[in-house]
């Protein structure tokens, strides 16, 4: 049954309407991961550099590194494989578990999008059709 106001000729189309998540993980309420720390990761690995990445993410390099270095104390990994400067400059690579944490956590982004989308329009069929 669709409900019945006022307002229901000046609600948006269904089509303009769509549920937003974001997920992150914590260990003893301390955040170890977010979509923005795993973009941060991932950034470095495009650019080659965290000072790049944190441009990129118009972060203070700082805050950057520091970000990173929590989220290797708090799982135990290393992440960056960094490069001092020289001839050749300096530079930042990702480690292979790096490469890995960033597939699933998007993997679980992607899939919690999914279900929320699925379980929103079941939720809303009625308001939405």
């Amino acid at each position: 049954m669709r409900p019945q106001s006022s307002s229901a000729k000046s609600r948006p189309a269904a089509s303009q309407l769509e549920a937003r998540s974001k997920i992150w993980c914590e260990r003893g309420g301390e955040l170890v991961l977010s979509e923005w720390r795993v973009d941060l990761l991932a950034a470095v690995g495009e650019t080659g550099s965290l000072s790049r990445a944190a441009e990129r993410l118009d972060v203070p390099y700082r805050t950057a590194w520091h970000k990173l270095k929590a989220i290797e104390e708090h799982l135990g990994v290393r992440l960056l494989e960094t490069q001092s400067g020289g001839r050749g400059g300096g530079g930042s690579s990702l480690t292979p578990e790096a490469h890995e944490l960033i597939g699933r956590f998007r993997r679980v982004r992607q899939g919690v999008s999914e279900l929320v989308s699925k379980r929103f329009a079941s939720e809303f069929a009625d308001w939405l059709g």
